[in-house]
């Protein structure tokens, strides 16, 4: 049971980046073949969202298709190696936001 789970905390910062589908958010296209994802990439992890396994490749199925979340010592590191995953997966009419963390960069007088 949890009560018997002892909690262990990563004390560095977290960023995530979400892929979104072409014609997100109104109309999110379904069915365009997803890759790049890297099968192993330090301190990052791809969370599907909207994927689909389809004839053996994957697929965008919803308009929140991927988040990139990546662990870093700082924010600038965590945003600089979130965009630099997130760079690497394809599929047609991918998009996402490219001011992710700044805001907590400002907050923290690091600038960008």
């Amino acid at each position: 049971t949890l009560d018997q789970v002892e909690l262990q905390w990563d004390r560095r910062i977290a960023l995530g980046v979400v892929l979104a589908a072409h014609g997100y958010p109104l109309s999110p296209r379904k069915g365009d073949r997803i890759t790049g994802i890297p099968a192993e990439a330090p301190d990052a992890v791809v969370f599907h969202a909207g994927t689909t396994q389809k004839d053996g490749e994957l697929q965008t199925s919803g308009g929140r298709v991927l988040c990139v979340t990546v662990l870093a010592d700082s924010v600038k590191l965590a945003q600089q190696r979130a965009y630099e995953v997130a760079s690497k997966v394809r599929f047609d009419g991918v998009q996402y936001r490219k001011d992710i963390g700044f805001r907590a960069l400002n907050v923290r007088g690091q600038g960008h």
